[in-house]
């Protein structure tokens, strides 16, 4: 077993908790978490996805605004793992979900998307949608355990296609990427 899962595989209950909105000045946490949680992409050769900027303060700003940025923080109050989402094609997209890698096989990533979905559920959405790596095990293979499914590239819908678009655009391509989708009513809790 390589990457985050392995440094915590023999634990199984995450700490701190529970789900909250993330505030302006947790912003630069949320960065340095990202950072972090991008370390283990070296192990496996993705050395640019490593070193990839997170998201700049004020777009993570703009989620805290707009109420879509969530944490779980640990037993102190700090954020260990964060979640942002917008709306693309008028349903929720996972834009980022992160766990600090310390922390990482708690399943704190499923509790985030959780409440994304739950949050989605509230305003009668549908779907959840995200990009993710194919082949990296803590990202599509991951997704997919959840219940998320991949898209085909002819059915993305627009926004979801300008959202590849510029990830191909930003070198991401350079390993196999998709689009996924959870259709919420199927979405199991826990």
């Amino acid at each position: 077993m390589t990457g985050p899962a392995a440094q915590t595989a023999a634990r199984s209950e995450p700490v701190g908790g529970p789900v909250r909105l993330a505030t302006n000045a947790e912003i630069t946490r949320l960065q340095e978490i990202e950072r972090r949680a991008g370390a283990p992409f070296a192990e496996i050769g993705m050395t640019a996805v490593a070193e990839d900027e997170p998201p700049a303060a004020e777009t993570l700003a703009e989620f805290v605004a707009a109420g879509r940025a969530w944490v779980w923080p640990d037993a102190t109050g700090l954020p260990i793992g964060y979640l942002v989402l917008s709306l693309v094609d008028g349903q929720p997209h996972i834009d980022q979900v992160s766990v600090d890698p310390d922390h990482a096989g708690l399943r704190i990533g499923k509790r985030l998307i959780d409440h994304a979905v739950t949050w989605a559920r509230a305003r009668g959405l549908r779907e959840l949608t995200l990009t993710t790596f194919t082949q990296v095990p803590w990202n599509g293979p991951y997704y997919e355990r959840l219940g998320f499914a991949y898209i085909p590239a002819a059915e993305e819908p627009p926004e979801l296609r300008a959202i590849r678009a510029a990830e191909t655009a930003h070198g991401l391509d350079e390993w196999p990427r998709a689009s996924m989708r959870a259709h919420l009513d199927a979405w199991a809790m826990g």
